[in-house]
């Protein structure tokens, strides 16, 4: 086997498993990440492909009909997330490489045009916006608190991006942002008539429920990914008990200062 073909080999390796961390960053379940891997290096050639993937983790083994093996494993150090936007582009890449293979280094400027191309933070901003009041509304609050919870909607999401450009983790970031959040609604209903504070909770809380999260874990679960469903779930609820631990702070700190 010449030079070019284990170069072709490892680079095929290495896009797959950017692609695999793409997938599991933009929230996609444990098995469409597993069966696009599969799918993908069937499409490149392999006859057989063993891909394990749980939240934390990605290795893949590519056996060629002609050669030895070849395994990579990476790390995923990123706790994921939920951007429909690239997990499209993601799946509209892997099933147009599974049509019609492209050229390696091709596959990987794509993949990292994916990478780079995030939702514009304009866009972010207003469902959060939309979010927080519609939800304050829905759960009975009025359309003042509809108004306010917007605008603590806008805050967090202000906050979330501006920790998630830092090295914090998932659980401190929920901890600080939702007991921020909670010390101004408290503040700003303990001092405007008519607010009712927990409306405008309810309404922002909404926001930072890892709900999607805790669906995949289920879902990995029933399919039979029991390790990764196992692991994805306990990470879910300790992200929960930190968004309700920090709220819970504030309104004892909001109650013993009004």
């Amino acid at each position: 086997m010449d030079r070019s073909s284990i170069y072709d080999q490892h680079l095929l390796l290495d896009c797959m498993l950017e692609m695999g961390e793409l997938l599991l960053d933009c929230g996609a379940e444990i098995s469409r990440v597993e069966d696009t891997l599969e799918r993908v290096g069937k499409a490149y050639g392999a006859n057989r492909v063993d891909v394990f993937v749980i939240p934390s983790l990605i290795s893949i083994t590519l056996n060629f009909p002609v050669t030895i093996p070849v395994t990579e494993t990476r790390r995923i150090s990123s706790t994921g997330g939920t951007d429909f936007y690239r997990l499209e582009k993601l799946n509209s890449l892997s099933r147009e490489c599974c049509r019609e293979p492209l050229e390696l280094e091709e596959l990987r400027g794509r993949l990292d045009r994916v990478a780079a191309g995030r939702k514009p933070f304009s866009v972010v901003l207003l469902g959060s916006i939309l979010g927080g009041g519609g939800f304050a509304v829905f759960f009975g609050g009025s359309l003042w608190d509809g108004l306010a919870a917007a605008i603590f909607g806008a805050g967090i999401c202000l906050l979330q991006y501006e920790l998630g450009r830092t090295k914090l983790n998932t659980v401190a970031s929920n901890l600080l942002v939702s007991l921020l959040t909670g010390l101004a609604i408290g503040i700003a209903a303990s001092l405007i008539p008519g607010l009712h504070m927990d409306k405008i909770m309810i309404g922002d809380i909404m926001l930072m429920i890892p709900g999607l999260a805790m669906t995949n874990a289920l879902r990995n679960m029933l399919v039979g990914n029991t390790i990764s469903g196992t692991m994805r779930l306990a990470e879910s609820l300790i992200w929960a008990g930190s968004l309700a631990g920090g709220f819970m702070v504030a309104l004892a700190i909001v109650d013993r200062i009004f």
